[in-house]
């Protein structure tokens, strides 16, 4: 059987993907409504009822609005590390079957093997996942402030990324409607991705064998999808990625659904992997001068 992603909304107001295996079928976060996620899954033939698990990259609202409405109702099992449990709890003042695993560490749902990392948030133990499938490998960074060593090193076996591209900068400065002190927050190194910040980490991360990088997490009041497409897709054409499919996420209706593998991907990747190659060969022994 295929592997399925549906994202099922990303942006500032809330975040939710929907993955399905041969034996797993689980959200990654849960920051829309349970209504709202409910409504998406039915439009993609699925229903709340039969899902394994709830994956939770971190506490703050946009990712975690929709477990009380979904999981004191159905008990679905959310898997979470420690701090962000107690988060958890303190906010919904209820307890839940929570699945504990620690940062740094993988775990299991049905056949999907899951790796937790570190990622610079202003959470209480805020992650990013990659998801083993046996179809490929899916990477997760919603929230984070900048790109670290251990966050590209952890995600270049991606073969789809989803990737926050958060603001604009001359959006973000020009932003009557926020104080200078969010702003600060939001620039800070626990805070968000820029469109170019997300197209550095991008340049770092990309591989050969990545085929789809999903653009997420935008703010409403300070990007335009037009706005982060264009810096991201001109960027991986400029070190010639060609292979990668750049598509762009919605906080109000889910993107397309994902097959895995695709057949329909473009393969560039050779010529990509040979240009790669012919990088590291100038940076090794670059040209002298006669």
């Amino acid at each position: 059987m295929p592997v399925a992603l549906t994202i099922l909304g990303s942006g500032s107001s809330g975040n939710c993907a929907y993955l399905e295996t041969a034996e797993a079928r689980f959200l990654i976060d849960a920051g829309l409504s349970g209504r709202q996620i409910r409504q998406r899954l039915l439009k993609i033939g699925r229903g709340p009822e039969s899902l394994t698990g709830i994956l939770i990259t971190h506490e703050h609202a946009d990712h975690i609005q929709g477990l009380l409405g979904l999981a004191t109702r159905l008990n679905i099992p959310i898997y979470c590390n420690r701090l962000t449990k107690e988060a958890i709890e303190v906010q919904l003042q209820t307890r839940l079957d929570f699945r504990i695993f620690s940062t740094g560490a993988g775990f299991e749902v049905g056949d999907v093997w899951v790796d937790s990392f570190s990622v610079p948030h202003d959470a209480y133990d805020p992650v990013g996942f990659l998801i083993h499938t046996a179809a490929g490998k899916i990477g997760i960074l919603t929230d984070l402030g900048y790109a670290t060593k251990l966050v590209i090193e952890r995600t270049r076996a991606a073969n789809v990324l989803v990737l926050e591209t958060n603001y604009d900068l001359k959006l973000l400065q020009e932003d009557t409607r926020r104080p200078w002190s969010i702003k600060q927050r939001i620039l800070s190194r626990h805070g968000h991705l820029s469109n170019d910040a997300a197209a550095e980490a991008a340049e770092q991360i990309v591989t050969a064998e990545l085929r789809h990088l999903y653009l997420g997490h935008l703010s409403t009041d300070c990007n335009r999808p037009e706005l982060a497409f264009g810096v991201l897709n001109g960027r991986l054409q400029s070190i010639g990625a060609t292979h990668v499919r750049v598509e762009l996420t919605s906080q109000d209706v889910p993107c397309p659904t994902l097959t895995l593998p695709d057949a329909e991907a473009p393969d560039n990747s050779e010529r990509f992997h040979d240009l790669q190659h012919s990088r590291k060969d100038a940076e090794q022994y670059p040209a002298r001068p006669i």
